[in-house]
Order: C-alpha cells, then structure tokens, then sequence
C-alpha cells in the first residue's frame, strides 16, 4: 500500500468513527429515550478517551516502534467497532466507544509522526495537504453513508462497516517498514517526562496551544449539526447527510487548494489570508444567526474551506519546532486538537437560543487567538532581530 494512502487512511479514523454516527443520534435518542445531552456524551466520551490516548501512542510509538503501536491500536479500534455495533443502551456504547476511541487515537497521531518521519520540509507541507484532502473526504461521505445505511438496516451496521475499513488499515500497517530507526530509551518514567523537555520549547506550546483552537466552530458544527438540521430546520437523515458533506466538501477543496498553492506562495501569507477570512465568515454567522439552513451552511461552508486551507500549513510550521521526540509532539498536538473539539462539542449541546449564532462566536474566539499569537510572535521575533544588530 502507497505510504500517503496509509497516512490518508489512518487519519481518517477519528472522522469515520464520528461523522458516520451523526444520522444515528435522533434514532438513538427515540429508541433508549435519551436527551440529546445524554446522546452525546457518546461523542464526548469517544473524544475524551481519543485524547487522552494520544498522550499515549505518541511516546510509546518513539520507545517501541510506530509499527508495534499502529497494529496494536488499529486491533483495538476493531474490538470497539464491534463492540458498539452490539450496544443494548447508552451507558453500554459510552464504554464501546471508549474503547474504540483507545485504537483510534494510535492512528491518527502515527499518522503525523510518520509524514515526520517519511517526509521533509516543502514536500511534507504538500504530503499534509494531500492527507487532508482525503482526510475531508471522510466527513464528506460517512454522513451520507451512515443515512443511507439507516434506510436498509439497523443503526449498528454503521459500526460493523467501520471495523471493516479498518481491517484495510491493518493490512497495510502490516506491510508497512518499520520507519524509526532511532528510538528513545528508558521505562515508562522515561518515556513519560519526554513530555516535560516538549512542553519547554515554547513556541511549539504557543503556536500548538492557539492554532488547536482553530478547530473550535468546526467541532461545534459536528455536535450541533444534526439537532440544528433535524431537529431544528425539520429536515430528514439523508438530506442532513447531505448538508454536512457539502461543509466537508468545502474541507477538501481547502486542502486541495492548498496543495496546489503551498509551492508557489508564501505559506504565512496563505495562513494570515485565512485566519482572516475565517474571521470575516465567523462575525457573518453570529450576526445573522442561520435564519436557514443556506444561511447557516453559507459561513460554515466558507470556514470549512478556510480551515482545509490553512491546517497542513499551520501543523507543519508546529512540527518544524521540534527536531526529535516526534511521536510525543505530535501526541500533543492532536491531544490539544481533539480535547478543545471535546469541550466544544459538549458546549453547543445544551439549549442555546441560537446554536448557529453560538458556532459562530466560538469560531471567532477560535480564529482571534491565533491572529494574535501570530502577531505577538512576530513583534517578538523582530525585537530579538533588533537587539543583535
């Protein structure tokens, strides 16, 4: 199997076991009668678990190996998968998905570590890029798939299909090579406090800690998304379905963009642009409110593409901080990622007024944070400059 297929496949694994799941949730909640706080604690749980895993394979991976790491964590992934698929209530997928979550975590951080570890520089910029764009695929079909799975079968073959995809994942894990050469040394102590000499660099904590915000309005749109569209504007599973993938579609297309452009513009130019749109789009949809689904999918469509375009870009000038202890960087990187997508997800479950007004605040304090790191980093940068001439 092709080493960027791999890297695709693998970071796909958070989105597939999220996004194919959304149509299921108002089925869900009339089947066990739950509220839809207590449906998603089944999305919170998976990324609770997802995050604190991360800190996990990371450091484990640079100790044992990324490929020991990928097939034991894609091996529980399938445990998870078939666990939820035979779920009798929402305590007992809660726990399956925990599980799940557990192997997941492993592939999407090794996924980083290894576009480190096979790639450099300018050629790893458009690598990422291109994972993101197959990576945006993901949301753009399991939405779609999932609803059409709930017109011919049960809620639970949504799971049953997730375990069957990743069993390709683990064949070519499998056939992977073993790409580290060099690995850390020491117990569990040892390859813990790895994270004590990460957390000292500090423009990787900075630029880490504000650009995992970015995610805040996207993370928001995947818990809110089908109370606002189903429940909300009255609309069915399948054209739900069909909603969320034109937002990941603009995903896609943002990433895509950004491999065409990553080589002949400025990367920090295409990131400021972004930031910028992205706050523009933000202020639109706390203004307005959604008053339709058009309007509401409108800005969200516009900061999908605006995110797809400006993360290989900003995740790649986060790895660019750090010469060794890959796996760890890159564990905290997603960690900050998917816990920030957590909180924001159980956030916009409650009765809000305005959910989409309420995405849209998220997003600016998302995208104003990054702005201001940036700048502040800057002006750092060009005193220190200042004070050695």
């Amino acid at each position: 199997m092709p080493n960027l297929l791999l890297l695709a496949l693998l970071a796909t694994f958070p989105a597939l076991s999220t996004d194919m799941y959304l149509p299921a949730i108002p089925t869900l909640q009339s089947i066990w009668g739950i509220s839809l706080v207590e449906a998603n604690v089944s999305l919170v749980a998976f990324f609770l678990s997802f995050s604190g895993f991360l800190l996990i394979h990371g450091p484990l991976s640079d100790r044992v190996g990324r490929k020991p790491v990928l097939l034991g964590g894609i091996t529980i992934f399938i445990v998870g998968c078939l666990l939820c698929s035979t779920a009798q209530s929402i305590t007992w997928l809660v726990i399956a998905r925990i599980v799940q979550a557990a192997g997941a975590a492993a592939a999407f951080t090794l996924s980083l570590a290894l576009s480190k570890d096979l790639y450099e520089g300018p050629e790893r910029q458009k690598i990422l890029a291109w994972v993101g764009v197959i990576l945006a695929l993901s949301p753009m079909l399991a939405p779609t798939l999932g609803s059409w799975l709930l017109l011919v079968a049960s809620w639970r073959w949504i799971f049953v299909c997730q375990a069957i995809l990743a069993v390709i994942s683990l064949y070519g894990s499998f056939k992977l090579e073993e790409p580290l050469k060099v690995k850390t040394r020491g117990g569990v102590f040892s390859v813990a406090s790895r994270y004590f000499v990460l957390l000292k660099n500090t423009r990787y904590l900075v630029y880490t800690l504000s650009f995992s915000l970015m995610t805040l309005g996207h993370f928001a749109f995947i818990g809110g998304s089908p109370d606002i569209f189903i429940t909300g504007y009255g609309v069915s599973a399948q054209t739900f379905g069909y909603y969320f993938g034109l937002n990941a579609l603009g995903l896609m297309l943002g990433s895509f963009t950004c491999s065409r452009f990553c080589g002949g513009m400025k990367p920090l130019k295409i990131l400021t642009v972004s930031l910028f749109g992205m706050l523009a789009a933000a202020t639109f949809l706390t203004v307005e409110g959604g008053s339709s689904p058009i309007w509401f999918v409108g800005p969200m469509l516009v900061m999908s593409f605006l995110l797809g375009l400006s993360r290989p870009i900003s995740n790649n000038m986060i790895l660019e901080e750090v010469d060794k202890d890959i796996g760890t960087a890159s564990s905290f990187l997603t960690f900050s990622i998917f816990i920030i997508g957590a909180v924001s997800m159980q956030f916009i479950a409650f009765d809000w007024a305005n959910k989409p007004a309420m995405i849209g605040k998220l997003a600016l304090i998302g995208v104003s944070i990054p702005l201001l790191t940036m700048w502040a980093m800057n002006l750092i940068s060009r005193k220190r400059a200042l004070k050695k001439n």
